[in-house]
C-alpha cells in the first residue's frame, strides 16, 4: 500500500473484527467506510491480516451490490427508489440525473466527479422523491431542483480547477 496510514487503517479494521466470528463482511464495511469502496490492496491486506483467504473476501464483495471495486466520484448522487420515492416520481429523476451527468446508474463519470446509483430507501418516505449527494439529502425533488443542485456541484468543481 502507498502510505503507512492506510495500511495501519486496514490493520485496526483487521484487529477489531478478526476474532469474531461472521465478521468479514463488518470488516469489509470499515473498509468500505473508510475509502470509499474497497481497494485491492486494502482487500488484500484485510486477508493477511484476518487469515481468510482472498477468494473468500471476493466472493463477499462480489455477491453483495452495497460493495463498490472501485473508487466512486467525489459527487456520489443516490436516487431513492423505495416505494414513496417510486412513486413520486424517482424513475424520472434518475433519467434526468443519468442524462445531465452523461452516466447511466452504478457508472461514474469518466472526470472522475460524480457516480450515480439507485439505492432501495434512505428511510426519508414522507419527503419523498429524495435524492442523496454524499452527505446532502435532498427532499421532495423534482427535475428542475435536482438539475440546479447538479449544476451547482459542477460549478464548484470548476472553480477548484
Amino acid at each position: 500500500m502507498n502510505e503507512s496510514a492506510t495500511k495501519d487503517d486496514v490493520v485496526l479494521i483487521a484487529k477489531r473484527w478478526k476474532n469474531k466470528r461472521g465478521s468479514l463482511i463488518m470488516a469489509l464495511h470499515g473498509l468500505q467506510n473508510r475509502f470509499g469502496y474497497v481497494p485491492r490492496d486494502a482487500a488484500m491486506e484485510l486477508a493477511e491480516q484476518m487469515d481468510v483467504p482472498l477468494a473468500r473476501i471476493y466472493e463477499v464483495i462480489t455477491f453483495y451490490n452495497y460493495f463498490k471495486l472501485k473508487s466512486p466520484g467525489k459527487h456520489v448522487v443516490s436516487v431513492c427508489m423505495g416505494t414513496a420515492c417510486y412513486l413520486k416520481g424517482a424513475p424520472k429523476l434518475l433519467k434526468h440525473a443519468s442524462e445531465s451527468l452523461n452516466i447511466s446508474p452504478g457508472e461514474t463519470s469518466a472526470d472522475g466527479e460524480f457516480h450515480l446509483q439507485m439505492v432501495r430507501c434512505v428511510g426519508c418516505c414522507g419527503l419523498a422523491p429524495v435524492v442523496t449527494e454524499n452527505e446532502t439529502l435532498l427532499a421532495k425533488v423534482t427535475v428542475d431542483s435536482l438539475e440546479a443542485h447538479l449544476c451547482k456541484c459542477k460549478n464548484k468543481e470548476k472553480e477548484k480547477a
